[in-house]
């Protein structure tokens, strides 16, 4: 979706729990880091996916770009959740003027939502393993009503909103550029959020299969704020791990056990869903991100149960940064990722 015409942009992550920005300029020394930010967002604002207080949210955006001193206003940003459907598909190869028609018409059975309040885009796979007639085709549709919501937040910013992705390819975006990493390879890229997990299965940078889930940290807040009897900023701050909690003792191990249990239950039906299907191979390596990343049980349950490598993504190590930054970029490389990968993204680009 474009609404502007310059080719610099800023990636813009407008997630329930933070807000990130960051801005990449191109050197001779390669693509590098020229901005980045984040910005807490009071829960609440965003519920579901969808922005409840429109002009408290603007002001945290607003504050954000003041703060790094960014000075660009043209901006990607994404969405995600149940208001996103991202399907694979199989349609009949036809002339380029006749399929779109064709996409939209064979959209119609996999978007819960009336054909005509989606806005619809879609990106060609090759060709299908099973007809040289047919061809697999990546869907992506997106409710109208949220991308006008956005569209509307990010002008109330003062910003000009140029590309609307999906945050599981802004994932993806980062991940194709990560060095030391076959990308050959079958890999799980799975990102934990407040109030949603994506998953991705990839190989050679393709994707094989995309899904969203409503669940995330926001989850295992409310197990921890109820149980240990605490507010829910204090619970997260223990998540976070930015304060310790010591005196919660084994209690605490058994709440995180039991919420990410639900977790794993989740991610592995879909890899045995993939797995299952033919002529799929295993999955052979799993890199996690989001605020679900800083819990080391996830990852421990998940090379348990999965039998796979797990690793914890570092976005900026596809990027040239300054040396002197890396100890404060470190903190946040869990929660970088989409934003990166947004401002990775082109006016021009498809």
């Amino acid at each position: 979706m474009i609404f502007g015409k310059k080719d610099h942009l800023v990636g813009l992550d407008i997630g329930a729990a933070f807000v990130k920005v960051a801005e990449l300029k191109t050197t001779k020394k390669g693509r590098t880091l020229h901005k980045f930010g984040i910005a807490k967002v009071r829960e609440g604002m965003i519920q579901e996916g969808r922005i409840t207080d429109m002009e408290g949210l603007a002001e945290i955006i607003r504050s954000l770009f003041k703060s790094q001193k960014i000075k660009e206003k043209n901006v990607a940003l994404s969405t995600g959740g149940h208001s996103v459907v991202i399907k694979t598909i199989t349609t009949s190869k036809v002339p380029d003027d006749q399929l779109h028609n064709n996409i939209r018409a064979e959209a119609e059975q996999y978007i819960p939502y009336d054909i005509e309040d989606v806005n619809i885009d879609y990106q060609i796979l090759g060709d299908s393993e099973y007809s040289a007639e047919q061809m697999n085709v990546l869907l992506v549709a997106v409710r109208q009503d949220l991308v006008d919501e956005y569209v509307e937040l990010i002008q109330m910013a003062g910003l000009n909103p140029v590309i609307i992705d999906v945050d599981t390819f802004a994932l993806q975006n980062v991940y194709e550029v990560l060095p030391d990493v076959n990308h050959e390879r079958i890999t799980l890229l799975i990102d934990v959020g407040a109030s949603k997990t994506s998953v991705n299965i990839l190989q050679d940078n393709n994707s094989m299969l995309m899904r969203d889930m409503t669940n995330g940290c926001y989850q295992l807040v409310s197990v921890v704020s109820e149980q240990l009897e605490i507010d829910r900023e204090k619970a997260l701050q223990i998540i976070m791990g930015e304060v310790d909690y010591p005196e919660s003792g084994q209690a605490l191990d058994d709440l995180y056990d039991m919420v990410v249990d639900n977790w794993c239950s989740d991610i592995c039906e879909v890899v045995h869903t993939f797995e299952s299907g033919s002529g799929n191979d295993r999955i052979e390596t799993i890199i996690l991100s989001g605020g679900g990343g800083f819990i080391d049980l996830l990852a421990d349950k998940l090379n348990k149960e999965l039998n796979v490598a797990v690793s914890k993504i570092n976005p900026f190590a596809g990027l040239v940064t300054d040396s002197k930054e890396l100890g404060e970029l470190e903190a946040y490389q869990l929660l970088a990722p989409i934003a990166l990968g947004l401002a990775m993204r082109r006016v021009d680009d498809k």
